[in-house]
């Protein structure tokens, strides 16, 4: 018999609808919850008929299984925060605000009125029973549309926003985040307002509308960090983060926009040492091969990124970088992660525009490498550091940005490489790109013994 090695986790509690598409509601709050570490526990308000397109169909569950759930799992578990989701009537609103008053651990409300198909999931008379809920929670989660429906504000900017925070403070609710999903903009702006602060948390808006169960896995975040004991503002700011990330990366399943994808960060970290690994083959394949004619001054680095990578402490590469030896070429340290600057930024930046991109090595440009690379018959890009904004040269770190915009933009099809002719102190070089660890290799071997013949 095998000694048992308990797993103790925080607990976390979602009231809300079934959604049975899987994308939203207590499906996602769940997976969610699971994404972030904590153990979920739910009750479940209502049972949908739901896929990507919409709502087929809504059944409330009777008032008594309702309670029944909240009082099998809160006398049970620790909890440690709790979220609501799909209240659907005004005796469910009335009934979790009830049960809310003896609640020991804070409580997320996500306002589900609307769903992000447009069909309405709140009886029109509920709307304000809201009120006496909200005064019992540590945050509310409503979008631009909720927040006009609770205060009658239009929420149009950051200080609209700010606006309607403040007057749905009223209800006395600790904290209010006015979600900017619905404002038209290149950026989406959460706006947290409480008695002390007015924080905005901004990201770029990704161009999709695969946002279905985005605003159930937001919520569910928020209290999955809370449960872990993160205060308000540093739990809200992880949380979009997470979102922002989870919409990027969404679930491509259905016949409709898709889904957010709440594994995210669990995939992400997962791949880590596998990246890693790929990289150093990379490497290794570059050393028995000896690469020498490819090695620029600077030295050459292979980066690889995660699936979801979003950030250099995210790219795997060789600390130190590539170099010229007299046996050859050597790796000055091992792979590790963030050990990149350079060629991290340039993969990310492409990312930008390919996503599939995952792996990138830096080499010497020069006429020999420049005949090579039209022998291969590669697409090819470039982009011209003489034609670089002063704005983008007075920026540390943004040439990488830049440009990658150069070489992407505009293109039917994504360039292998991208030639940058270099400036005044800049080395002339070529980045290669590929989608995997073993097409990088093949791809700088390709172009090594083409540059040897």
């Amino acid at each position: 018999m095998r000694t048992p090695a308990p797993d103790s986790r925080p607990v976390a509690l979602t009231i809300a609808g079934s959604d049975s598409g899987g994308g939203a509601g207590i499906q996602a709050d769940l997976a969610t919850m699971a994404a972030h570490g904590v153990f979920g526990t739910s009750a479940i308000t209502a049972v949908t008929a739901q896929h990507t397109r919409g709502v087929e169909s809504s059944f409330v569950l009777p008032i008594e299984e309702i309670e029944a759930q909240l009082a099998a799992v809160t006398g049970d578990f620790a909890v440690g925060a709790a979220k609501t989701g799909m209240l659907a009537t005004t005796e469910v609103i009335e009934t979790v605000a009830e049960r809310a008053s003896e609640f020991d651990f804070p409580l997320v409300v996500d306002p589900v009125m609307v769903a992000t198909s447009g069909d309405r999931l709140l009886e029109r008379e509920a709307e304000r029973a809201y009120e006496d809920l909200l005064g019992r929670a540590a945050l509310v989660t409503p979008n631009a549309d909720e927040a006009e429906v609770l205060t009658d504000i239009a929420v149009t900017d950051e200080e609209s926003a700010r606006e309607a925070g403040q007057a749905i403070l009223e209800t006395g609710v600790d904290a209010v985040l006015v979600k900017g999903g619905h404002v038209p903009g290149e950026r989406v702006q959460d706006v947290l307002v409480t008695d002390d602060i007015v924080r905005a948390f901004e990201h770029p808006r990704v161009g999709t509308d695969a946002t279905h169960g985005s605003g159930c896995a937001l919520a569910a975040a928020i209290a999955a960090r809370l449960a872990k004991g993160e205060p308000l503002e540093t739990a809200v700011e992880g949380a979009t983060d997470f979102l922002a990330r989870a919409v990027r990366y969404y679930y491509d399943v259905g016949e409709g926009h898709g889904a957010v994808n709440h594994m995210v960060p669990l995939r992400n970290e997962a791949a880590r040492e596998t990246t890693a690994e790929e990289v150093q083959a990379v490497v290794d394949r570059f050393v028995d091969a000896d690469v020498s004619a490819l090695v620029p001054e600077v030295g050459m680095n292979v980066v690889g990124a995660t699936p979801y990578a979003e950030s250099v402490a995210e790219t795997a590469a060789v600390e130190g970088r590539i170099t010229r030896t007299l046996s050859g070429v050597q790796p000055n340290r091992g792979v590790r992660f963030g050990a990149s600057s350079h060629v991290a930024r340039f993969l990310l930046s492409a990312r930008e525009f390919d996503p599939e991109y995952r792996f990138a090595v830096n080499c010497r440009f020069d006429p020999s490498v420049e005949d090579a690379l039209d022998a291969l018959a590669w697409p090819v890009a470039e982009y011209d550091r003489g034609e670089e904004p002063d704005e983008v040269k007075a920026t540390d770190g943004r040439t990488m940005g830049w440009g990658a915009r150069q070489a992407f933009a505009d293109r039917d099809e994504p360039p292998v490489a991208v030639v940058d002719r270099g400036d005044v102190g800049k080395e002339a070089m070529v980045k290669l790109l590929a989608p995997d660890a073993e097409t990088l290799a093949d791809r700088a071997l390709a172009l090594d013994s083409e540059v040897a013949e």
